[in-house]
C-alpha cells in the first residue's frame, strides 16, 4: 500500500539557526503561502505552496489553515508535572515555597492512580499550549515516572523525564536512599529509555537534597547508560547558593559540586542559572551542558534576572522553561512575553526571531534533539502548531495593523496564550484541537 502523504497549507515559519550567530535574516525561513508536506509522521518538504503543490501525488490530501501561522512544536526544557495542582501558590521565595507547597503536594504521587490522573491533565495542558516536547521532573516515587511515560507513550510524544533523587533535607515521606534511588532509577531506565519517543533523565532535585553518596551514584548511572540526560537545578536563589556552600565547603562553587560527581555533559540541563560566575559559565561551555531559562518562575519567586547575553558570550546552549508550578503558565508564548521583559530590565532586546529560536530549535539543540525536532527540515518528526491570528478580538484587531512577519510574531508572543493554539500535531497526527466538541 502506498504511504499516505498529507500536506498543510498556511503561512509557515521555522528557525534555521541562532540569530546571535547567523544574523537575523539567515536565522529563519518564512512563507506567506507555504506548504508543509508530511509522510508517515515525518516532514518531506516545506516551501512555497504554488511551487510544491504541483509535485504532490494525485492521492495526497491538503488541509488549508486560513488566518493562521504554522510553526514547529514548542519545546519546554524545564517543568515539574507533579506541581500542576499547586501552580499559582502565594507568597514565598524558593526554599519556603518548597517546604510549604511543593513537598506536601508531591507526597501523593506514591499512588499510581493519582499520578496517572495528574499526568493526563499535565499532558493535555502542554498540548493545549502547543508544547510537544518537554524535559520533566517526576517525584521521588517510581510510580510517578511510570504514570507519566505511559500517558506520553499513548500520545506518541517525544518526552524526557526522570525520578527525583532526594535523600536528605526533605520530609521523611519524600526521601529515598542512595541505593534505593540508584536501583529504582535503573529499573526505570531499562523500562523506558529509548522506548519509542521517550528518554530518561537522571534527576537529583538539587545539590542540597542529595548526599555526596547519592550524587556519586547519579554520576555512576550516567556512565553506565550512555545517552541518558541529567536534569537538575542550579543557582536559582541566593539563599540556596549559600546553603550549598555550607553543605559542600570543600567545593569551589555550586556548579563544582555537580562537576565533582561527574554530572556535567552534553545531555546535562541545569534549570535557572540566574547567579552564575564566569568560571561556572566557562565550565558549562567546556562540557557542552545547557541551561533552561525560566523567566516566569524567576520573577514569581523573586529569584533574579537571567543573563541571556552572558550565556551567549560563552556559547552556552539555552532552552526555554516554563518551570510549572513555580512558573505561572504552561504557555510558551506567555513565557516569551516574560522573557522579553526580563531582557528589557537589563537593557537588552529580545528579537521575535530569537524568541522563536529559543522556543523551538534552540530548545532542541539544548536537548541534543535537533536531528529529530525543532524545525521543518526534511526527515524530521512532524511536530507542529497552528497559531490562530484571530484567537482573540484584540489580537485580530492588532494584527490588522502589523506590517510584516516580525511584527506579527511579536504580537503573538505578547498577546498570545493557550487561546492562540488552534491545533497541535505530533508525528503528523492531531493531538489537540481547540475547537473540538
Amino acid at each position: 500500500m502506498t504511504p499516505t502523504i498529507h500536506a498543510h497549507r498556511s503561512a509557515l515559519i521555522h528557525s534555521l539557526g541562532d540569530p546571535t550567530e547567523t544574523g537575523i535574516e539567515k536565522s529563519f525561513e518564512y512563507f506567506e503561502d507555504g506548504l508543509l508536506i508530511i509522510e508517515e509522521g515525518r516532514i518531506v518538504a516545506v516551501g512555497d505552496a504554488q511551487t510544491l503543490l504541483s509535485s504532490l501525488p494525485a492521492d495526497a490530501s491538503v488541509t488549508e489553515h486560513s488566518n493562521s501561522l504554522l510553526c514547529p512544536g514548542f519545546i519546554d526544557t524545564h517543568i515539574h508535572y507533579p506541581q500542576t495542582g499547586m501552580i499559582a501558590s502565594y507568597g514565598e521565595q524558593l526554599l519556603d515555597w518548597l517546604e510549604n507547597y511543593t513537598f506536601p503536594t508531591e507526597q501523593h504521587f506514591k499512588d499510581k492512580e493519582h499520578a496517572a490522573s495528574v499526568a493526563e491533565v499535565f499532558l493535555n495542558e502542554l498540548l493545549r499550549n502547543g508544547t510537544t516536547t518537554a524535559l520533566v521532573f517526576g517525584t521521588v516515587h517510581p510510580e510517578s515516572v511510570d504514570a507519566f511515560f505511559e500517558a506520553a507513550e499513548q500520545r506518541d510524544l517525544r518526552m524526557i523525564a526522570g525520578k527525583v533523587m532526594m535523600d536528605r533535607n526533605a520530609p521523611d515521606y519524600l526521601t529515598d536512599t542512595p541505593q534505593s534511588s540508584y536501583h529504582d532509577s535503573k529499573v526505570l531506565i531499562e523500562r523506558w529509555h529509548g522506548k519509542r519517543r521517550l528518554h530518561y533523565a537522571v534527576t537529583p532535585r538539587f545539590a542540597p537534597t542529595s548526599s555526596p553518596e547519592q550524587l556519586a551514584l547519579a554520576g555512576q548511572l550516567l556512565s553506565e547508560y550512555p545517552g541518558l540526560y541529567m536534569h537538575t537545578h542550579l543557582s536559582e536563589n541566593k539563599d540556596e547558593i549559600e546553603w550549598v556552600k555550607a553543605l559542600f565547603p570543600e567545593r569551589s562553587s555550586y556548579l563544582d559540586v555537580y562537576d565533582h560527581y561527574k554530572l556535567l555533559g552534553e545531555r546535562s540541563i541545569f534549570a535557572h542559572g540566574v547567579h552564575l560566575c564566569d568560571t561556572e559559565c566557562q565550565r558549562l561551555a567546556d562540557t557542552d551542558s545547557a541551561i533552561a531559562f525560566c523567566p516566569t518562575s524567576n520573577l514569581f519567586l523573586g529569584s533574579g534576572l537571567f543573563n541571556l547575553p552572558k550565556m551567549e558570550s560563552y556559547k552556552i546552549k539555552v532552552g526555554l522553561g516554563t518551570d510549572v508550578g513555580a512558573g505561572t503558565s504552561f504557555s510558551i508564548l506567555q513565557t516569551l512575553n516574560e522573557a522579553y521583559k526580563v531582557m528589557q530590565l537589563q537593557q537588552h532586546k529580545l528579537n521575535p526571531f530569537k524568541s522563536l529560536y529559543l522556543a523551538t530549535l534552540g530548545g532542541a539543540r539544548a536537548l541534543k534533539l535537533e536531528t529529530k525536532i525543532g524545525n521543518f527540515e526534511a526527515g524530521k518528526e512532524a511536530d507542529f502548531v497552528v497559531l490562530d491570528y484571530n484567537a482573540t478580538p484584540l489580537m485580530s484587531y492588532r494584527l490588522e495593523h502589523a506590517k510584516n512577519i516580525e511584527e506579527r510574531l511579536f504580537v503573538m508572543m505578547t498577546l498570545g496564550d493557550d487561546r492562540a493554539i488552534k491545533e497541535t500535531f505530533a508525528m503528523g497526527r492531531s493531538v489537540h484541537q481547540r475547537d473540538a466538541n
